[in-house]
C-alpha cells in the first residue's frame, strides 16, 4: 500500500471518529496530527457557533484551559535561567501577601505542593464558575488559606492554585502582565500568531468558538463561565499553533534545555514517582512514553499529546463538554502508529462480568474516601467526589483511572474488600458500604473555616438534612444536601450547573464525645477544618 493510500485510509478513520459531530446544528472539535515535523492531518468537525452556523476550521480559536500551564512554567523557567527566580524558593518570597508555608516553586510546577485548589476553596463557600469573580477575589482565596493537603513534595494532587500563583510571580518579576510576557517571549518568536492570554472573560477574541454543554439527544446549551483566568488556564489558541509549540520540543529555539526542564524527573519524598513533571504529564500509550496535558473548562476540552519516540503529535480541541479529547487523541495516535514495532499489544478490555461482581459503593473511613463503581455505557466507571472517570486495564491485575490527573487504581482484596492505590505508594483497603448510617443527630450547627472563609449552617427538617452555605463572595442559594455514611462521616452534595460535586465531612469530637469541628475532603482539598461555632 502506498503512502498516499495509507494517508487516505488514516483520514477516513479519523473522520469516522468525529462523524457524529458533522450533523447539522452540532458543536464539535478540531484535530491536528503532526509526524516528523509534517502536518499529516488538520481538520475541523462541527460548528464553532450553533447560533451563527459558523463551522470549525483549523484557524478557529478555543479556550485550551490547563494546557496553558506548560506555557506559564516555561516563562518562569526563562526567568530562573536569568537569575531572577529560584525554583527552591517559597512563593511568599515573591508574593509577600501569601502566608509563609513550606512550599517551593518547583513543587508548585509539579503539583506536589499540597496547596488546595482555589476553585475548590471558593466552591466550599458556595461560589462557582458561573458566577462573576475578579482576579483579586481569586488571589484573596490563596492568601487566606493556610491549609496544606499533605507535606509538600510527598504526594501529587492537581491544584490550579500552583499555576495561578506562578503566573502572578512571573508578572511581578517581569513587571508586565502575564499575557504580554508570554507573547513577547514565546508566541511571537515561535510564530504562534493566534495564541494569547486574555484574562477578562468579556473580552472580544476574533474567531473564538462558543463552548457548549449537553448532547444531540438532550439538546445543546451554552456553557456559563464567569471567572477571569491566568497562568492556570487562560490561553486561547488554535490547533495549528499548538502543533508549532510541539515542534519546539523537538527543535528548541527559545532555550535549548527548556523542553528537557519541563519533563525533568523529581521523585516524591518517599521515593515514589511523580508522573506530573513541570506543567506536563508523562504517561504510557501501549509501551510508548507520552508527554502532554489536557484542558477542561465549561464547554471546552483539549488534549495536547506527544509521542516523542515516534515523532508524533496529536491535538484535539472540542467546544462541547461531552466530547472526550483524551480518548480520541489516543485513538488517533494508535491509528497513526499502526504497525509500529515498538507498540505493545493492547491489553484485553475490562469486561462487564468483572465489574458487576464488584459494583457498588465503597468506603474507607480513615482517608476518608468514597466512590461508586459501576458498568455504564459499556465501560467500567468510578464516580468519586461527583466526578465520573473510566477505568482501563493495567498490569498486575489493577484497573486504573485512564487519565493521569487521577491517581486511582483498584483490584479485589481479601474477604470482599478492594485494594485501592491512591498514589505515592498508599494502598488503602476499602469495604463495601452495604447500608448508610443515619446523619448523627448532634450534627446541627454552624461551622466556619478560616482557610476558605466558608460558613456552613447544617439543620434538620424532618428526615432530611440540608446545609445553607455562604462564603466571601456569596451567601444564599440552593441548599446543599447532607447524607449519612457512618457514625463519624457524612457526605455533602453541592448543586451546580456544570458539575455536581460531593465532599466528605469527618466529625471531630472532644473527649466528652461532643462535635467540635468537621474535617472536609473534596477531590482537591484534604481534611480542611471547619470549626463549630458556639
Amino acid at each position: 500500500m502506498s503512502k498516499a493510500i495509507e494517508s487516505a485510509v488514516f483520514e477516513r478513520r479519523v473522520n469516522a471518529l468525529f462523524a457524529p459531530y458533522t450533523k447539522p446544528g452540532s458543536p464539535g472539535a478540531v484535530v491536528g496530527v503532526m509526524r516528523g515535523g509534517e502536518i499529516a492531518f488538520c481538520k475541523g468537525f462541527g460548528l464553532a457557533s450553533i447560533e451563527l452556523g459558523v463551522p470549525i476550521r483549523p484557524d478557529t480559536r478555543f479556550r485550551i484551559a490547563s494546557v496553558s500551564k506548560q506555557f506559564t512554567v516555561t516563562a518562569a523557567l526563562m526567568l530562573a535561567a536569568e537569575g531572577k527566580l529560584k525554583l527552591s524558593d517559597p512563593p511568599h518570597k515573591y508574593l509577600p501577601e501569601l502566608p509563609p508555608l513550606p512550599v517551593t516553586i518547583d513543587q508548585m510546577m509539579r503539583n506536589s505542593s499540597g496547596l488546595p485548589d482555589f476553585l475548590e476553596l471558593l466552591r466550599l463557600g458556595g461560589h462557582g464558575l458561573d458566577r462573576p469573580a475578579r482576579p483579586e477575589d481569586l488571589f484573596d482565596a490563596c492568601t487566606r488559606n493556610r491549609h496544606l493537603n499533605f507535606a509538600p513534595g510527598s504526594r501529587f494532587l492537581y491544584s490550579n492554585t500552583n499555576f495561578l500563583l506562578l503566573g502572578l510571580i512571573v508578572e511581578k518579576l517581569a513587571k508586565k502582565k502575564l499575557g504580554e510576557v508570554l507573547a513577547e517571549r514565546i508566541f511571537k518568536p515561535l510564530g504562534m500568531a493566534h495564541t494569547s492570554l486574555v484574562a477578562e472573560i468579556d473580552a472580544v477574541i476574533p474567531n473564538l468558538a462558543t463552548g457548549y454543554l449537553g448532547d444531540a439527544e438532550q439538546g445543546f446549551r451554552r456553557a456559563a463561565h464567569a471567572y477571569p483566568q491566568g497562568g492556570e488556564g487562560g490561553l486561547t489558541s488554535t490547533v495549528e499553533d499548538l502543533l508549532i509549540w510541539s515542534r519546539h520540543f523537538d527543535r528548541p529555539t527559545l532555550g535549548k534545555t527548556l523542553p528537557t526542564q519541563l519533563a525533568a524527573v523529581a521523585p516524591l519524598t518517599g521515593g515514589k514517582a511523580n508522573n506530573y513533571r513541570r506543567g506536563v504529564a508523562v504517561e504510557q500509550l501501549r509501551g510508548l512514553a507520552t508527554v502532554g496535558h489536557g484542558g477542561l473548562w465549561p464547554g471546552f476540552r483539549t488534549e495536547f499529546l506527544r509521542v516523542p519516540k515516534a515523532d508524533l503529535t496529536v491535538v484535539v480541541i472540542a467546544n462541547l463538554g461531552s466530547i472526550d479529547p483524551w480518548r480520541r487523541a489516543r485513538a488517533i495516535a494508535a491509528l497513526a502508529l499502526e504497525g509500529n514495532s515498538r507498540m505493545k499489544p493492547a491489553l484485553p478490555p475490562i469486561s462487564a462480568t468483572e465489574i458487576k461482581l464488584l459494583a457498588g459503593t465503597w468506603f474507607n473511613a480513615e482517608e476518608p474516601s468514597l466512590f461508586d463503581l459501576a458498568w455504564r455505557n459499556g465501560e467500567a466507571v468510578v464516580t468519586q467526589n461527583g466526578m465520573p472517570f473510566a477505568l482501563g486495564r493495567r498490569g498486575g491485575g489493577w484497573l486504573a483511572a485512564e487519565r493521569g490527573s487521577y491517581e486511582f487504581a483498584l483490584k479485589p482484596g481479601p474477604k470482599g474488600t478492594l485494594k485501592v492505590d491512591l498514589g505515592a505508594g498508599r494502598i488503602v483497603t476499602f469495604g463495601m458500604l452495604a447500608k448508610r448510617a443515619a446523619v448523627p443527630a448532634d450534627l446541627a450547627g454552624t461551622y466556619v473555616s478560616s482557610d476558605c472563609a466558608a460558613v456552613w449552617r447544617i439543620s434538620r427538617d424532618g428526615k432530611d438534612w440540608t446545609m445553607e452555605v455562604g462564603g466571601p463572595l456569596i451567601s444564599g442559594g440552593a441548599p446543599w444536601i447532607v447524607r449519612g455514611l457512618d457514625a463519624d462521616t457524612v457526605e455533602v452534595e453541592s448543586p451546580g450547573s456544570w458539575i455536581k460535586a460531593t465532599q466528605l465531612a469527618h466529625l471531630v469530637r472532644d473527649r466528652d464525645g461532643r462535635i467540635v469541628a468537621l474535617e472536609v475532603s473534596t477531590g482537591r482539598i484534604k481534611k480542611m477544618r471547619f470549626d463549630l461555632t458556639p
